[in-house]
């Protein structure tokens, strides 16, 4: 099954229970976000990726700058491991990472979680990729795609324990777009995806694709 066929079916399951005043809600806060112009200012293919170096899950920290030396990177940034489409992402992510590493490309997914959160979503889904924290959401927001939760959703994520200040350590409800780019060795950023609707996420087999035409390239 495709990544957006079980993204689908999870919705249609969840739609299925959640109370039609809070799907609604939902919705409303979508449809508002994207009315900020958020996309239009959000990294593009062809802008130079921001720099950035952000702790591990495991006590360590990690740049684009060293990653980059040893071939493209796929930046992947989801909201937290509280996010069920998330989890989806990430563990299609794991199970496409032996064809990135053949492509000669890491992984690297990015959160505003605290490294503790991070650890917790790597070990849940068996992640054998980098998860860093992006505490503050200071790389979301040099990507241009760090937005302040809706007011109206936050007591609806508190009430099912998904308090954004106590997942992230910083007193904030601010989260990014699910988005995912593609990094060159130059640091120029090759592939650009994001999307308002954290319902939609980049299907692996086309960042396998757009590293192998990258590869190509440099071939050529």
């Amino acid at each position: 099954m495709s990544l957006r066929a079980e993204l689908r079916a999870f919705h249609a399951d969840f739609m299925g229970q959640v109370p039609a005043e809070i799907a609604a809600a939902m919705t409303q806060a979508d449809l508002d976000l994207s009315a900020t112009g958020i996309l239009d200012r959000a990294l593009k293919a062809g802008d130079r990726a921001p720099h950035f170096t952000l702790p591990n899950s495991t006590g360590g920290v990690m740049s684009l700058a060293g990653a980059i030396k040893d071939g493209p990177v796929v930046l992947s940034f989801y909201r937290g491991g509280w996010c069920p489409y998330c989890n989806l992402e990430l563990r299609a992510l794991q199970k496409a990472l032996p064809d990135f590493t053949a492509l000669g490309a890491s992984l690297i997914a990015v959160s505003p979680q605290t490294p503790d959160e991070s650890l917790s979503t790597a070990e849940k889904n068996d992640l054998a990729f980098a998860v860093l924290s992006d505490t503050g959401s200071s790389t979301a927001k040099a990507f241009g795609i760090a937005f302040d939760l809706a007011k109206e959703l936050r007591p609806i994520f508190t009430k099912f324990g998904q308090a954004l200040p106590d997942r992230n350590g910083d007193g904030s409800w601010m989260l990014p777009l699910p988005a995912t780019y593609v990094i060159d060795r130059d640091g120029i950023i090759a592939f650009a995806y994001v999307d308002v609707d954290y319902r939609n996420r980049l299907e692996p087999a086309t960042i396998a694709a757009t590293l192998a035409a990258l590869a190509r390239r440099k071939v050529a």
